[in-house]
């Protein structure tokens, strides 16, 4: 299966995939500023587009108690300095609709979190900033009915969207992949992006807070990459057990080039 065209965001770098990385959510400047360093190191060495994405408030945490993140003024003045800094695009996730046109004054990419995929409001507002939109297929959602927001956002007079996959709800404290996904929702004419650190989360697997594997991240996203992808999302951290949020599906910073170079490979063999 070749892969879709992103042609207006990948900036003339036909055929690269598209690489959205960073933190969960942002803590320090240092911080933030260190792992963008880092990503913008491998993407030099490697045929990716790279997307600087961290989240400036992680609204959707599972206990009242846990760490949120800077807000949208503090965060989005941090992401706007990463931006300038290294020259990067950047994401972030915002889940009400009065954020979006603050937001698409800072970010490349507007993304919809998966719990929030069906909320017209938000997809609205999102495609009225002018800027790209990524959504995230909600865990609830059959593939086949991300047409609806495909459908939404391109009434609203969205210019560019993505989809993303990050698993879907099974019993109770797991999430599973059907890498059909990928496929049926590319036949909706727009690309593909596989989640491969959400998509090992364990919603509420920690009591208080969310567990995860970040072990199976490598042969999901390969095998992702295998079915045929257009951009690889990848949280990534330092330490990740130190992280105030989804530690346990990340991607430690030191091992995340070698993960993006065995997808590579797979993808550039599946593509022939």
């Amino acid at each position: 299966m070749s892969p879709s065209p992103i042609t207006e965001f990948s900036l003339n770098q036909d055929g690269h995939l598209l690489l959205i990385a960073g933190p969960c959510v942002l803590e320090t400047r240092e911080l933030a500023f260190h792992i963008a360093e880092q990503l913008c190191n491998i993407a030099s060495r490697h045929p990716v587009q790279l997307v600087f994405k961290a989240s400036f408030d992680k609204a959707n945490r599972t206990s009242i108690h846990s760490y949120r993140g800077l807000g949208l003024e503090d965060g989005l003045k941090l992401l706007d300095a990463v931006r300038s800094e290294f020259g990067v695009p950047v994401t972030t996730d915002l889940h009400e609709s009065h954020q979006a046109a603050a937001v698409g004054q800072v970010c490349d990419i507007l993304q919809i979190p998966a719990f929030l995929a069906r909320q017209t409001d938000l997809l609205v507002a999102a495609a009225e900033t002018g800027k790209a939109v990524n959504v995230k297929k909600g865990q609830f959602m059959a593939p086949w009915d991300m047409k609806h927001v495909v459908e939404k956002l391109k009434e609203a007079g969205a210019k560019q969207t993505f989809l993303t996959e990050r698993g879907t709800f099974f019993g109770y404290g797991r999430l599973v992949n059907d890498m059909r996904a990928l496929i049926e929702m590319r036949s909706l004419g727009v690309p593909v992006v596989y989640d491969a650190t959400h998509s090992v989360q364990e919603p509420g697997g920690l009591g208080s807070q969310t567990g995860g594997n970040r072990a199976m991240v490598p042969p999901l996203a390969m095998a992702a990459a295998a079915v045929g992808i257009d951009g690889l999302f990848l949280e990534t951290h330092p330490d990740p057990d130190k992280s105030p949020s989804d530690g346990p599906n990340m991607v430690p910073l030191s091992e995340l080039e070698t993960l993006v170079q065995r997808v590579l490979a797979v993808r550039a063999a599946a593509q022939g």
